[in-house]
């Protein structure tokens, strides 16, 4: 289950663009919480602590319970905005969950026993196809992620969604109901052949002969002087 984290948010006043930058050169951050049946809501969090978790990862996939002026709201993100010059927070909108409800995320995927797998051993590569997979969570118990086994993969392998155990009353979105997650590559193999024919074409050694140089055409014999 996805971790749940508090986080304190106050309920801001006015919306709009000048209403947002009052707030930032507070050294907060807007925000609005929607969803759930409930108007929305909009908020101002605290720059530093909001950045933070930002950069820290998972920030999406994150339950929050939210302390808004001594109510708490859980929620989880859905979008943030970052400066594109500073990489810093500019907005974030959170989600209300409510018990019972689903909602549509993006879960992350891992790889387990790299090194149980001849294919990658040999030199193959891991053909990734989809880092995260979409999916109907319950609002209440949204995974960390699904893991892939590798062990025994050998080259033009591959992991279907069949092959990973789903976390309950958990559906992928993809309308395909066995769609390839992972396959293993194998190594890519240049012919001698083919490295040496660049050398070839400029008639280095082992190459064609170079074309003989033409004779230029002989002088004609002066003619004789008459007397």
């Amino acid at each position: 289950m996805a971790e749940v984290k508090k986080l304190a948010a106050a309920v801001r006043s006015g919306t709009g663009k000048g209403a947002a930058r009052s707030v930032r050169r507070e050294g907060r951050i807007p925000g609005v919480i929607y969803g759930g049946g409930d108007a929305p809501t909009p908020l101002s969090l605290d720059q530093k602590e909001l950045t933070k978790l930002i950069y820290a990862g998972h920030f999406l996939t994150t339950i929050f319970e939210l302390d808004i002026d001594g109510k708490t709201e859980r929620a989880i993100p859905r979008d943030y905005q970052l400066d594109v010059v500073k990489d810093t927070p500019l907005h974030v909108d959170f989600l209300r969950l409510r018990a019972g409800s689903r909602l549509r995320i993006d879960v992350p995927v891992h790889f387990i026993n790299h090194e149980a797998s001849p294919g990658l051993k040999r030199g193959g590569s891991l053909n990734v196809v989809y880092h995260s997979v979409e999916m109907w969570v319950p609002a209440d118990n949204i995974p960390d992620g699904i893991t892939g086994d590798l062990t025994g993969l050998e080259f033009n392998d591959a992991l279907h969604i069949s092959a990973f155990t789903l976390p309950p009353n958990c559906k992928p979105t993809n309308p395909d109901k066995n769609f390839t997650v992972v396959s293993i590559t194998p190594p890519l193999v240049v012919e001698e052949a083919a490295a040496a024919a660049p050398a070839a074409g400029k008639g280095g050694k082992g190459g064609k002969a170079a074309p003989a140089a033409k004779a230029a055409p002989a002088a004609k014999a002066p003619a004789p002087k008459k007397k």
